[in-house]
């Protein structure tokens, strides 16, 4: 359908709230009017009472990971995990996320292959890999192997360096991974959650190699994220001119405070710290890894509440990294709301914030004119959210105007024209 016209549905606005009934005309992809009875003789579907919103942008995920098993990950062949990490955009872009900032795994070669339409998948943005100190969170080294793996990605030829020391070690490393068409330039910051060598409030990097990363990446116009859950590493990530912070699980009111006055934006991350605190409880991963979790005494949602108090900008993201979470993105809406976001800043983190943060605001975000439309369907107002608990709340899905989830009312037959 190259034009088309969806009548009377509710449609999110830029406040987040569902304003309707409202016609939604499309031509070739983009949104060219959103109002009461709008005249075309396009073919015209009923949606009335359906709920229709933008595109949901996931700011933090890992489509490449399917699995936390370091000897899964070293028996899988690097094929196999391609088309697995085919199989979870297509599961991503069904559950209504239509743009996704991969942070760390997948390079320029998946992220281009989608765009072709090679397979089905959301639009992407790509750090390519997450750059690390020796022995930190992305030091994936096996000391019995001598093998490095790194949980995010494992080697191929041509992959970027991912552990790096030192300023000009820093520099080159950036560098390379802008020549391999990284988009973001990650940097751990802060040691992490699940990794072996590391404290998630230990600093990683230096001040003058944090520093150096985003001179390099800004002449390029490349941003830079930070993976920080709090501590110095945190701090010298926002004052070094970071973009965004990712996690900042114990993020304190003092660092959201700086983060508001330099415009650096906080993606929670939530149900991956949810996650994290389960798969330990479970015993899901080595019981060295699962002790450190179960002791830092993190609180899933804290983060959030602070940031909202001190006006940090706030974005979207899962980190998901196992093939039985990708698929369920929407359900960080539900635990943003719970830690503290009104649906209506929620919804908006989830679009319009998410847009803003990748750079992309004046596209993709809103249902609007001039607007490429990527959007989902609802059979039901969403209310507070909580029904993104469950899979398959969404009901149908369009990017740039083709229905990848086609909503039963789009083969219910045409409307008669309004002239």
């Amino acid at each position: 359908m190259s034009r088309f016209c969806l009548r009377q549905a509710n449609v999110l606005d830029s406040a987040g709230e569902f304003s309707g009934p409202l016609d939604v005309v499309v031509e070739d992809g983009i949104v060219t009017a959103v109002r009461a009875d709008a005249p075309t003789d396009a073919p015209s579907y009923d949606a009335s009472g359906l709920f229709l919103l933008p595109g949901v942008f996931d700011c933090h995920d890992h489509l490449t990971m399917s699995t936390a098993d370091a000897l899964e990950a070293l028996s899988t062949p690097l094929s196999q995990g391609v088309l697995e990490a085919a199989r979870n955009a297509r599961l991503t872009l069904e559950a209504g996320v239509t743009f996704v900032r991969d942070l760390g795994g997948l390079d320029r070669g998946v992220r281009d292959a989608i765009a072709r339409g090679y397979v089905p998948g959301p639009r992407i943005q790509t750090s390519v890999v997450m750059l690390s100190p020796t022995g930190g969170h992305g030091d994936g080294f096996l000391a019995g192997a001598g093998l490095e793996l790194s949980p995010l990605s494992l080697d191929y030829p041509g992959r970027p360096p991912i552990v790096v020391d030192g300023v000009e070690a820093m520099r080159r490393a950036v560098r390379e991974l802008l020549r391999a068409g990284a988009d973001w330039i990650k940097l751990a910051t802060t040691g992490g959650l699940v990794s072996d060598f590391d404290q998630p409030l230990v600093a990683e990097f230096t001040p003058d190699e944090i520093a150096v990363a985003v001179s390099e990446a800004r002449r390029r116009s490349r941003p830079v994220a930070a993976h920080a859950y709090g501590g110095d590493g945190l701090t010298n990530a926002v004052e070094a001119g970071a973009r965004s912070i990712e996690h900042g699980g114990f993020l304190t009111e003092e660092q959201a405070a700086l983060m508001a006055e330099r415009g650096c934006w906080l993606v929670p991350t939530l149900a991956a710290m949810r996650d994290c605190l389960r798969f330990a409880q479970e015993g899901s991963f080595s019981p060295a890894q699962c002790e450190k979790v179960l002791s830092l005494g993190l609180e899933v949602g804290a983060c959030v509440r602070i940031a909202k108090e001190y006006g940090v900008r706030l974005a979207s993201g899962t980190d998901y990294i196992t093939r039985r979470q990708h698929g369920r993105n929407l359900e960080e809406l539900a635990l943003m709301r719970e830690a503290g976001l009104t649906p209506a800043e929620a919804l908006l983190a989830a679009t319009s914030g998410g847009a803003e943060l990748c750079g992309v605001d004046d596209t993709y975000g809103r249902i609007a004119p001039g607007y490429v439309f990527d959007a989902l369907v609802l059979d039901d107002d969403p209310g507070d959210l909580s029904c993104f608990h469950e899979p398959g709340v969404v009901r149908g899905v369009f990017k740039q105007g083709l229905a990848v989830v086609r909503h039963p009312r789009l083969d219910a037959g045409v409307l008669g024209e309004v002239g």
